[in-house]
């Protein structure tokens, strides 16, 4: 049950959060199909037909070909190949947002000089559209990847001219069983070089600042932020078009595209260009970008607290400042006051066939700078939950900030009209997804209203333990529904530091975590992945 659950969630987080501010999601179908002339047979109208399902109902299990030495400049610079990890499933396409995958890295010097980088994905057999950028890394510099991706399982597979995976560090979960959207490659020595330079004042991490609502501004494990798998993904966006070409989000990526779209243009069957009127199939390139706890943090949350984000400069879009998982979680170590969601043994991505695992939940934790599971609450899935739902810093900032956020541009209008809808909804199914019900013996306290268009429109928190705030007859019939749409950005994030403990009722209705790691040591892929051949 808890499998299944998280794989709806996985795959209702797709569509979310990429829609609202400066993000843009381009919806772009990425499969091929096959041209249907007058007189065909009905053979292959059924080839035709199986195609339109495959882009209905796109393969949710992709691989990403990682390149040789990717932790050099060479390799930072050589594309990212997508194929299907199963190509019976179907093809996967990085043009399709529903498939995308996306590669963000960090850079650290010996002087504490921080850049960050974003590698590009392509379809393998595929050119990308501009060369990609190549970055420096100066000598001596750490480099550490992370990936993310908007279905349910990414796979990593050396590129099969070297064992890429070895030399890069990298890590996608435990052996047979991958984290799901996430993956990252040395990012243990890229926080250890980071941190050195903290502590020799050579990088120095801003401080929050104060938010609208005379609080902290959040960070990536801040309750009020968190949701069922906290600390996941990246913010990487890339320039897409409808024809699947993909470039670098920089002028050079734009410029390609833009170019494209004219000599397409001038080919075009179907309109003839005057030099004036677009045809049909010139398009504006548009952002492919990766739903995550970190762009929901940094450009929706933020604008609409009043908050900045750490940033630093980004050698794949001309130099101008960005933000990046690293550096969220360089920011949220050092200045996060408890309690501090960590990652905990109930989130989705830490299970290993269902079951909680120590090992796994470490080798996340490993991967975003959080120390490993120690004894007592710390990991425990009912004090996450009670700290998620009972502490005033927690879901019930995001209620007394109402105010401040239906104001503000909802990550996906598709599941409510502001950002307080959207994460009262996104709160409402995180409770189902960490089993939240079971582990604390109580009903879900969020209540949700929605309109005739399942839109949420409004949503009560109850004290758990309570009866529910009573809300209009749509809203308990599709509270379940609007929620899953709402699992979108992802962020849950687990516990270490709570100021609330779990309830008698909690600590009498939870299951201990399971503490076997037959699984030992993290992997960069499951043993039984397809051979690194395989293609869509």
């Amino acid at each position: 049950m808890q499998r299944e659950r998280a794989r709806r969630r996985k795959r209702s987080k797709l569509s979310l959060a990429l829609i609202g501010g400066p993000v843009i999601l381009a919806v772009v179908a990425g499969s091929v199909f096959a041209a249907e002339s007058r007189g065909q047979h009905g053979t292959r109208r059924g080839r035709a037909a199986s195609a339109q399902q495959q882009q209905e109902k796109p393969n949710p299990n992709c691989t990403l070909l990682v390149p040789d030495h990717p932790l050099t400049a060479a390799g930072l610079a050589t594309p990212y190949r997508l194929v299907a990890t199963d190509p019976a499933q179907g093809p996967c396409h990085e043009a399709n947002a529903d498939q995308s995958a996306f590669v963000e890295a960090a850079i650290i010097d010996t002087k504490g000089r921080l850049t960050i980088y974003n590698p590009l994905v392509i379809d393998k057999g595929a050119r990308p559209a501009a060369r990609p950028v190549r970055p420096s890394v100066p000598k001596g510099s750490t480099v550490g990847i992370w990936f993310g991706f908007n279905s349910a399982d990414l796979t990593l597979r050396t590129s099969g001219r070297s064992n890429s995976l070895a030399q890069g560090k990298c890590v996608n979960g435990l052996r047979k069983s991958v984290f799901g959207q996430f993956a990252y490659c040395n990012a243990p020595a890229f926080f250890r070089a980071a941190n050195a330079q903290i502590a020799k004042k050579h990088l120095k991490i801003p401080a929050l600042g104060t938010a609208k609502d005379g609080m902290p501004c959040p960070t990536t494990r801040d309750f009020s932020v968190v949701d069922q798998d906290g600390s996941d993904n990246v913010v990487t966006h890339y320039l897409a078009d409808a024809r699947g070409h993909i470039a670098q989000n920089n002028a050079a990526g734009r410029a390609a595209l833009r170019r494209a779209a004219r000599l397409s243009n001038r080919g075009d069957r179907h309109h003839r260009h005057n030099g004036r009127t677009r045809s049909r199939t010139a398009e504006v390139p548009k952002d492919l970008a990766n739903g995550s706890d970190n762009l929901l943090l940094t450009q929706f949350l933020d604008p609409a607290l009043g908050c900045k984000p750490f940033t630093a400069p980004d050698q794949s879009s001309d130099g101008r400042t960005g933000s990046a998982l690293a550096l969220d979680e360089l920011s949220a170590a050092a200045n996060q006051k408890a309690p501090i969601a960590l990652i905990p043994m109930n989130d989705p991505m830490t299970l290993v066939d269902g079951r909680r695992s120590v090992a796994k939940t470490n080798a996340y934790r490993a991967g975003v700078d959080m120390p490993a599971v120690r004894s007592g609450a710390d990991g425990d899935g009912a004090a996450f939950c009670s700290a998620l739902f009972r502490d005033p810093a927690g879901i019930q900032r995001v209620f007394k900030d109402k105010a401040l956020l239906v104001k503000a541009p909802s990550p996906d209008p598709g599941t409510a009209p502001n950002l307080f809808g959207f994460l009262a909804a996104r709160a409402n199914q995180t409770f189902t997804n960490l089993g939240c019900d079971h582990l604390l013996g109580a009903a879900d306290p969020v209540t949700l209203t929605t309109n005739a268009a399942g839109l949420v429109t409004d949503a009560v928190l109850t004290p758990l333990g309570q009866a529910s705030a009573s809300a209009s007859p749509s809203a308990s019939a599709s509270a379940s529904a609007s929620a899953s749409a709402s699992a979108s950005m992802t962020a849950t994030a687990p516990a270490s530091a709570y100021s609330a403990t779990p309830t008698a009722t909690a600590s009498a209705v939870s299951t201990p975590p399971s503490t076997s790691t037959s699984e030992s040591a993290p992997v960069s892929a499951p043993a039984s992945a397809p051979p690194a051949s395989a293609a869509p």
